[in-house]
């Protein structure tokens, strides 16, 4: 019998190549994957909707529902999440110690829709009373010149947000100390290099991020899986199968970590670290569906809404095909 062809589009992650390597198959579709770096996937998505299937951003998804295009449904797969506490750099000249320094400060981000930042504003707004329109804003590209809002923004007029001059870069603005921070998902490659112009507001993320799992039980969640709505008009069945696929390679992937007999990635102390993550997370510590992850779901929502990004709250189950809400029952 016959399969359909669909393009998935995705970085190669662990809970992705089980869907490539032949381990997990899908029920009447054959996959045609394309590893890419997310910025490439979801720029390229956003814009041109150029895959059948493809990894994106959660905020810039929840853009795309709230305004109707373009026009992509989720399923409730989410093959990145990440404590975004580490994403804050500074200037170690700014005299930035503490979260509140931040306010009136000069801030460098990449795209104001970025859901790293969407994250990182809750969180500021939350935990140490830093509101968006406390800071300025200045957006651009991290590394290279050129970059722009993958979506068009609407944003409310209490924002300050700039964009920073041609042919100059966020990290060349945060080494000269013309700006004073910079959130960004990717860390600087000054940072990296150990520029001591620049460091961490969080050097010891790890504890603050256990921190904040323990009083909020939030793991974020970066990125989901969508599906062009066209797709779904012609074969509606792709959603279910799709999510039941995606989920076996989770359920693969969790147990290749625990392998005690040769490593799956090169960390020496995986095992170790792996059972670190099963105390504070629980067994099931990436979980994919809504029903475990409401509250995460629901608090992006909110901030997408506080923060100017959609208009409209969300109920969770808005958000992903109806398929994939709730199974048969023999």
């Amino acid at each position: 019998m016959s399969r359909i062809t669909l393009t998935l589009a995705a970085a190669p992650y662990d809970r992705i190549l089980p869907l490539v390597d032949g381990r997990v198959t899908i029920r009447g579709i054959e996959l045609i994957y394309l590893p890419q770096l997310v910025e490439e996937t979801f720029w390229r998505m956003a814009r041109y909707q150029e895959y059948d299937v493809a990894e994106f951003s959660l905020s810039s998804y929840l853009i795309a529902r709230d305004r109707g295009e373009p026009r992509l449904t989720a399923i409730p797969v989410f093959p990145s999440r990440m404590f975004r506490h580490s994403a804050v750099y500074v200037n170690t000249r700014a005299g930035i110690k503490e979260p509140r320094d931040l306010i009136g400060r000069r801030v460098g981000i990449p795209e104001y829709q970025l859901t790293a930042l969407l994250w990182v504003r809750g969180i500021l707004a939350d935990d140490y009373g830093v509101r968006p329109e406390d800071i300025e804003w200045y957006v651009g590209g991290e590394e290279r010149p050129g970059r722009r809002e993958k979506l068009p923004l609407q944003l409310p007029d209490r924002l300050r947000i700039h964009p920073i001059p041609p042919n100059t870069t966020l990290t060349e603005l945060l080494v000269r100390g013309e700006l004073d921070a910079m959130i960004a998902p990717r860390a600087p490659s000054v940072f990296l290099e150990g520029d001591p112009a620049v460091g961490r507001l969080f050097p010891n993320y790890p504890e603050v991020e256990a921190e904040y799992l323990r009083r909020t039980g939030i793991f974020p969640i970066m990125h989901v899986v969508v599906i062009r709505d066209d797709v779904l008009e012609r074969f509606p069945w792709v959603a279910r199968n799709l999510f039941e696929a995606f989920e076996a390679a989770r359920r693969i992937a969790l147990t290749d970590l625990r392998e005690t007999a040769a490593l799956a990635v090169m960390l020496p102390w995986l095992h170790a670290e792996v059972e670190r993550t099963r105390t504070l997370l629980g067994e099931d510590y990436w979980p994919y569906g809504i029903d475990a992850n409401r509250h995460v779901l629901e608090t992006a929502i909110r901030y997408a809404h506080e923060q100017g990004l959609i208009r409209q709250r969300f109920r969770v189950e808005d958000l992903f095909a109806p398929s994939t809400l709730e199974e048969f029952v023999i």
